[in-house]
């Protein structure tokens, strides 16, 4: 099998790239900032998509607005950047995980250990996969160069 498809510029990834992180995190800071508005918290963190630190448990508001504000960030970038990338989603929702976890042990100068955390991570990426490659193979059905496999 044989795939037929159009190959990116380095340029291009890049600036898709980075397109994608800043979707990513301004999400993440508007979600974020909604939910805690909507759990009343007292104290808006400024580091909430790097905050893994935070007890997890029922109870703890804190936690809970962590976990929702990184679940719909996942959920609304996987459809954001099937409209940026239209294809390869799955490939620029792995390489912003791995950013964001890179970034997040530079800021809080620790590796997330906390099985939780990765564990939402992992949910999350899983979705916004999900969501972005439907989407991108809706939108993208017309194209004859979408998926194109062939035996040679």
């Amino acid at each position: 099998m044989a795939f037929k498809g159009k190959a990116l510029d380095s340029k291009t990834v890049l600036s898709n790239l980075l397109l994608c992180l800043v979707i990513f995190y301004s999400l993440f800071y508007m979600i974020g900032s909604v939910c805690f508005g909507a759990f009343r918290l007292d104290h808006f963190d400024g580091l909430i998509p790097f905050d893994f630190k935070t007890e997890p448990t029922e109870s703890n508001s804190k936690y809970l607005v962590n976990l929702l504000s990184l679940e719909l960030t996942y959920f609304c970038s996987g459809l954001l950047f099937a409209a940026v990338v239209r294809r390869r989603v799955w490939d620029y929702a792995l390489t912003v995980t791995l950013l964001h976890v890179m970034i997040t042990s530079l800021v809080m100068l620790e590796f997330p250990m906390v099985w939780q955390w990765w564990l939402a991570l992992g949910s999350g990426l899983f979705l916004m996969i999900c969501n972005g490659q439907l989407i991108a193979y809706f939108t993208c059905q017309s194209d004859q160069s979408y998926a194109s496999f062939s035996i040679s």
